[in-house]
């Protein structure tokens, strides 16, 4: 039988569904779950102190004791930063401009034209980035030097998540083809194995972040010794995208130009049919490489989404 909840003593850490003072008072109560204290030679008891219970224990608990446990006692993690301490100063603006190249796909087009050269290219807008520096310096210096060399500059936007994300900057020699050769002046990128890197969450849109569990690269340009990763994610909202958290990092915000990454957003993808990705799973299990040549052609928008231009925005 549980006590009233004014008969309750609560600790700092922990609060008993069964009064304290009532198990002194009872020393023959069958239910009782400490002993009882020694009386002293006053014939007054002791004050009992109250155990610490380990926060792994809380699992041996019964259903009603963790129905009385403080709401202090779920906060005692301090391994887990808080977002609103972590530091997400502004220290950097980049902006990138989309277009759509209508004749990317066309038999006349010029063999081996990049995309940054489109003839009939339809802007879609500007996008505004603040990149979070004093966060991530390296990540940050990294994707604003892609930015400031035009190495972003012809990218194709490869893949979009409707709902959730797009992913620009797969990396490779096809300038033709939208990929990224990564500029001189690249640092070694030792955030992507610190685990105080992963610490901000894909929570709303327009989160931007390093492709790392998402990365689209080839195994041997990622085999490369003087590999560097530029490939990126935006993503698109209505809502957030937990499956992202804890696999890329999270390095900037959209600051201005929302409106053109849920234009990019609405474009319809190329979806296989379901015997195409039963085919497709059964030549994975198989080892056949042609799968997974197969596969990057999934999610691709139906129209060529390129950045047309990008730079860095001086305060």
């Amino acid at each position: 039988m549980v006590l009233p909840s004014s008969n309750l003593r609560a600790t700092s850490s922990m609060a008993y569904p069964v009064s304290l003072s009532s198990l002194h008072h009872h020393p023959n109560n069958h239910h009782a779950c400490f002993p009882p204290s020694k009386a002293n030679h006053d014939n007054t008891h002791k004050p009992m102190e109250s155990p610490k219970i380990s926060r792994r224990s809380l699992i041996f608990l019964p259903v009603p004791s963790l129905l009385y446990t403080s709401s202090s006692f779920a906060l005692d993690d301090a391994n887990i930063p808080s977002t609103s301490t972590i530091d997400t100063t502004i220290t950097d603006r980049i902006f990138m401009d989309f277009s759509v190249c209508p004749s990317y796909f066309r038999s006349d087009r010029t063999l081996g034209a990049e995309l940054a050269t489109c003839p009939d290219s339809e802007p879609l807008g500007r996008v505004i980035f603040g990149l979070y520096g004093r966060l991530l310096p390296l990540t940050t210096a990294n994707f604003k030097t892609a930015c400031t060399s035009a190495a972003y500059r012809g990218t194709l936007v490869h893949k979009l998540l409707q709902g959730q994300f797009f992913v620009a900057g797969r990396q490779g020699p096809r300038r033709d083809r939208g990929e990224v050769q990564p500029p001189m002046g690249l640092v070694r990128n030792a955030e992507s194995i610190d685990p105080k890197a992963f610490q901000l969450r894909h929570a709303r849109p327009g989160t931007l972040s390093l492709c790392l569990g998402q990365n689209d690269d080839d195994d041997d340009v990622k085999l490369n010794p003087n590999y560097h990763n530029v490939e990126f994610l935006v993503t698109t909202g209505p809502g957030p995208c937990p499956e992202l958290d804890g696999q890329n990092i999270v390095f900037g915000t959209v600051l201005e130009g929302m409106d053109v990454i849920t234009s990019i957003a609405t474009i319809p993808t190329y979806k296989p049919a379901e015997r195409i990705r039963f085919f497709n799973d059964f030549a994975q299990l198989i080892g056949d490489e042609r799968a997974q040549t197969a596969r990057a052609l999934w999610d691709r928008p139906l129209k060529t989404v390129y950045i047309s231009d990008c730079g860095e925005l001086k305060n």
